[in-house]
């Protein structure tokens, strides 16, 4: 493959880099400001039902960021001269890549859960909200914090891998 125009790789970089704190970005501000202030402010369904709300207008965006997280990424690697293959380990570059993606899958997996389990969890119980148990609203707020958390680690892993990779350049 002909390494494209450096104004394409441009464009994808910027869009990738974007793409990165759009999704970086709204993970931070929900673990480090948005969750504890809500935590110190508001009751546990009153907590629930803001985090619900949060996440319904973050999701959309933070799936389209991960989507063009992907494309630009695979247009990225392909043209890189140091790509040797998709499970290639031979160099810093490539297992460096290596273990972002791995990080990567694993925090769709995480992102899925929240997204398809928890998050309508969370939602059946508000429905009920005189009959929901003080317990399971507890819980439910542990497993979202939970998954939070995991990824806004994750992501953490990821841009350390990811400098690791540009560091082998």
């Amino acid at each position: 493959m002909s390494t494209p125009p450096s104004w394409v790789m441009a464009i994808f970089f910027w869009l990738h880099m974007l793409a990165t704190v759009t999704w970086i970005g709204s993970l931070a501000a929900i673990n480090l400001l948005v969750l504890p202030a809500s935590t110190r402010t508001l009751k546990l369904a009153d907590q629930l039902s803001f985090i619900a709300a949060l996440q319904k207008r973050l999701e959309p965006l933070a799936w389209f960021s991960m989507g063009l997280l992907v494309v630009t990424g695979l247009f990225q690697m392909s043209a890189n001269p140091h790509y040797d293959g998709f499970l290639s380990t031979s160099t810093q570059w490539s297992l460096a890549i290596l273990v972002k993606h791995g990080l990567a899958a694993v925090m769709a997996v995480v992102s899925a859960i929240q997204t398809w389990e928890v998050l309508p969890a969370i939602h059946r119980t508000l429905l009920k909200k005189e009959n929901a148990k003080p317990d399971e609203l507890a819980k439910l707020q542990r497993r979202e914090t939970i998954l939070l958390r995991v990824n806004l680690l994750l992501s953490a892993l990821i841009l350390g891998a990811t400098a690791f990779a540009r560091a082998a350049l």
